[in-house]
């Protein structure tokens, strides 16, 4: 009996061979510069008007543009990113993520749509491009669904924000909008009729996706960068000048010893040994999240420092140059969490370091706060040196 002839490419399903190995494309890496200047936007936004409602609203637009990027980076681990249909769609999202980007200065004023409604026409066009494309796959095309219809209901409140809010209450519509689409994931996109999606459809591979992770914490880092490199001047003496520069290169360098030392480099070891590689794909955007608003924290941190090293350092400012580390080092204990199944002292140890320092650094130069924070990082980083030093090498032990 013959058999069919195998449908041509263009024809087949665009989800990735399970045997195919799964690099990161340069499409990928291409995408990603869009982040740079979002979170660089971002981070400025926050210090335009250091108060707890500028904070919120910074929050909440990191969270919508991580979304965008963390999302889309499931899309290229469980389609094929070399198929002409997904690098339309990568393209299309890069597009309206740069969109969403322009709107920043302005999303909790005048361009609340802008940024809202490219965050749901993002989401909501990716399930309509979607689901025709893995029509001929029922698994897949299911999934998309269920996606798509929590997509569906956060779509209601973001553009109530976006249309007939302003200020604090386009702040709360759109946070609980976040909450939904966050809620959605972690619960794995449960649809009356339908169900979840089942674990078979929520593995990951380690490869690419700790590829991803580990490229978009350079990109945040890359922020710290950017700001300490255009924000230094010189209307201060050299010294003071020099001092908060070097403060800034040195924490930046911190950061990133504290995020690679171990859990960093053997994320991917680990994914691959989990008894249910899932389970990172359910709290990795989390612990990732955090890391990066800790990273954007800094760089604001940074650009305070930066404009004025001296005189007394205003509580605002405080918790802008102390919290940014703070909030690192608890998103870089889940993170060791998710590798290792134990977290080291020194995490929650560097975080009361910090708010032991606090009260001191509101009677010294913002320069000496941020040099705090960075001595804080060092013991942090100098402890992991200590631990692992002529030891073998610790094998990852992820959570079962």
């Amino acid at each position: 009996m013959p058999t069919a002839a195998p449908d041509p490419a263009g024809r087949r399903p665009p989800v990735r061979d399970p045997e195919a190995p799964r690099r990161v494309t340069l499409l990928e890496l291409f995408f990603d510069l869009v982040y740079v200047v979002a979170l660089a936007l971002i981070s400025r936004n926050l210090v335009g008007s250091v108060t707890w409602e500028r904070a919120a609203e910074s929050l909440i637009m990191l969270m919508a543009i991580w979304w965008t990027w963390a999302i889309t980076t499931l899309v290229t681990d469980i389609y094929d990113p070399q198929r002409t249909e997904i690098k339309l769609l990568i393209v299309a999202v890069m597009f309206g993520a740069l969109l969403m980007t322009t709107a920043i200065p302005e999303a909790f004023g005048a361009r609340g749509l802008v940024f809202g409604g490219t965050y749901v026409a993002i989401h909501l066009g990716r399930g309509l491009f979607l689901m025709p494309a893995v029509r001929r796959h029922p698994e897949s095309n299911r999934r998309a669904l269920r996606i798509f219809s929590w997509f569906a209901v956060s779509a209601v409140p973001w553009l109530v924000g976006a249309l007939a809010a302003h200020g604090t209450a386009r702040l709360w519509f759109w946070a609980g909008a976040l909450a939904i689409d966050y809620l959605g994931f972690r619960l794995a996109y449960p649809v009356p009729g339908l169900g979840a999606v089942p674990e078979s459809q929520r593995n990951v591979t380690a490869e690419h996706l700790s590829e991803r992770y580990q490229q978009f914490f350079i990109i945040a880092l890359g922020d710290a960068v950017l700001v300490a490199g255009t924000v230094f001047s010189l209307h201060h003496s050299e010294v003071e000048n020099l001092a908060a520069f070097a403060t800034a290169f040195a924490t930046t360098l911190l950061l990133w010893r504290v995020y690679v030392h171990k859990s960093g480099e053997l994320l991917p070891h680990a994914i691959a040994r989990a008894a249910q590689p899932s389970r990172f794909l359910n709290t990795a955007p989390y612990t990732h999240l955090l890391m990066v608003a800790g990273v954007v924290t800094t760089a604001a941190g940074f650009d305070l420092v930066l404009l004025e090293p001296t005189g007394h350092t205003p509580p605002a400012w405080l918790a802008v140059i102390l919290g940014g580390p703070a909030l690192f080092l608890t998103g870089r204990g889940a993170f060791e969490y998710e590798v290792f199944s134990r977290v080291s002292r020194s995490r929650p140890g560097g975080v009361l370091a910090l708010l032991t320092i606090a009260p001191a650094g509101l009677f010294l130069p913002t320069v000496y706060a941020s040099a705090g924070a960075m001595l804080v990082l060092a013991g942090v980083a100098f402890a992991d040196y200590r631990r692992s030093r002529g030891r073998p090498p610790e094998e990852p032990m992820p959570p079962h």
